[in-house]
């Protein structure tokens, strides 16, 4: 493929992995100019993550961006139908705990290959305008004045890019994280794990589940063609998984060995591909943004994937910056704004990291926790857990934090069902347009749509009937479903200053 020598952008993305075509997709809908540079000339096919948890869905059903089945044929189709059951799950390896999801919204859990999520979300990301450039690597970059330039490397020679801002989607060793000289928290690997699709010599010889031995767990998942996919954790020895044996590329007698030892009997394969070694080593980058430069996925936050939270927290990133960005691109918006990306995703990546070294601890196969592996095991049957650890690992429990003292600012607005001026509706198809909306609720709600009149270019003014789920009578909510203001919680203007700046009136002139 032939790259150009210059490329001009508001936003590049570097980084073409789910996060990185995610955020490229809601930049471009909303008429930013953006290019994303990718190393790889197409997708990795090697099995990855799997799993949406229920934030992470119903905030693609309110962006249109939920594949398939789940929502429509083809993600744009009709508000979410009454909410399923739950759906099982686990924690540390131990099952009982339900999944569940409000009603009205899609499923709590969606399974879909990383792959195919990421080709989904390309197609519509290049529908919408976005510059793809697959085959470059990135090389340099430096802040200007105006914004960003970058050096990307490909067969051609060095392509260089300008733009207003830079995201780092780009992974755990993320090139854009170090050359824009961000720091990270980190904890070092105290388990070493290996991956892979595997064949066994004996039917039967890994039995699909979580199996915890004395020292330590096998993991194994039917694949297709009579393969599995099997993860090990071993818990007691050298950690061959840290950051400086990444590189050391596993064997199949190594998984192996390492499956047979903890087993405590012989798993012979015959076959293995897609291996690749981890560990429990964390990072979180101390900001996630430094000047004209973000960092969003794996580049701003590492963790052990228990849980499969890795990838839903990233596409959260994704949602949280784009229709932020999209508005200080275009100039509708400045720094007030985009601060609040860090503020609000880097605590909630601390507790997925929280919680998933949480795991790793409850995973030792040390009999001193059996006492506690046993009280998790009650406390999932019987129920009670479900309320505390379904939405912390489903990320339903998550709140926006320096909120004013308003109830339900800085939570998650479900899919009521309104009334409007046009019909019946709900919120999943009134936030597909992409920007802010300011529900009014019957005439009293009427009184407050004065102050959002100079942002009529920005923000969308709908006006329904009172509903039951719907708190208060005048509600601002954000394109990624969070409620930024309510009636009783502070003056409007103000919150549309802070997000967007001043306004101008009818005729353009400041307000």
């Amino acid at each position: 493929m032939t790259h150009p020598a210059r490329v001009e952008a508001r936003v590049l993305v570097v980084g073409g992995g789910p996060v990185g075509m995610m955020l490229a997709a809601e930049l471009a809908a909303r008429g930013t100019a953006v290019a994303v540079v990718e190393h790889r000339t197409t997708t990795s096919e090697r099995p990855k993550a799997t799993t949406l948890h229920a934030r992470t869905v119903q905030t693609l059903a309110r962006r249109g961006l939920l594949p398939g089945a789940a929502h429509g044929a083809d993600g744009h189709g009709p508000g979410a139908a009454p909410g399923p059951g739950g759906m099982p799950f686990h924690f540390a390896g131990i099952t009982g705990l339900t999944l569940t999801a409000p009603p009205g919204e899609p499923v709590p859990i969606l399974k879909m290959p990383q792959a195919g999520l990421e080709r989904f979300l390309e197609a519509r990301a290049r529908a919408a305008g976005a510059r793809v450039l697959r085959g470059l690597e990135l090389t340099g970059l430096v802040t200007e004045a105006d914004g960003v330039r970058a050096e990307a490397s490909g067969p051609e020679g060095t392509t260089v890019l300008r733009a207003r801002y830079a995201v780092g989607a780009d992974g755990a060793r993320s090139t854009v994280r170090r050359l824009a000289g961000i720091e990270s928290d980190t904890w070092p690997a105290t388990v070493t794990a290996l991956m892979g699709q595997v064949r066994t010599e004996r039917a039967g010889a890994l039995a699909p589940g979580w199996h915890r031995t004395p020292r330590g767990w096998l993991v194994a998942k039917d694949g297709p063609d009579g393969t599995t996919h099997l993860r090990t954790l071993a818990c007691d020895g050298p950690v061959s998984g840290a950051p400086a044996d990444r590189g050391r590329p596993p064997t199949v007698e190594e998984i192996g060995r390492e499956a047979s030892y903890i087993a405590g009997y012989d798993i012979a394969l015959t076959d293995a591909r897609w291996l690749s070694r981890f560990s429990d080593f964390t990072r979180l980058a101390r900001t996630y943004r430094s000047g004209p430069v973000f960092l969003a996925g794996d580049a701003a936050h590492v963790h052990f994937p228990v849980g499969g939270q890795g990838l839903s927290t990233g596409l959260l990133d994704a949602a949280n910056l784009g229709w932020k960005l999209a508005l200080a691109a275009a100039g509708d918006a400045g720094d007030p704004l985009l601060d609040t990306y860090d503020a609000e995703r880097r605590p909630a990546a601390r507790r997925v990291i929280d919680n998933t070294r949480a795991q790793v601890a409850l995973m030792r196969p040390d009999p001193s926790l059996d006492p506690l592996r046993d009280l998790f095991t009650d406390l999932f049957a019987s129920g009670r857990g479900d309320d505390c650890f379904g939405p912390m690992i489903s990320a339903q429990e998550t709140v926006l934090p320096d909120m004013s003292p308003s109830s339900c600012e800085g939570t998650f607005l479900g899919n009521v069902p309104l009334d409007t001026e046009d019909g019946p509706t709900d919120v999943i198809r009134l936030l597909r347009e992409g920007r802010p909306l300011l529900l009014v609720a019957g005439d009293e709600g009427m009184r407050h749509t004065g102050p959002a009149r100079p942002y009529a270019g920005r923000l969308r003014v709908v006006r329904c009937e009172p509903a039951p789920g719907l708190p208060g009578e005048a509600l601002l909510v954000r394109p990624d479903g969070y409620i930024g203001w309510a009636a009783g919680g502070g003056k409007l203007g103000d919150v549309l200053d802070r997000y967007f700046g001043r306004g101008t009136g009818p005729a353009g002139e400041p307000r």
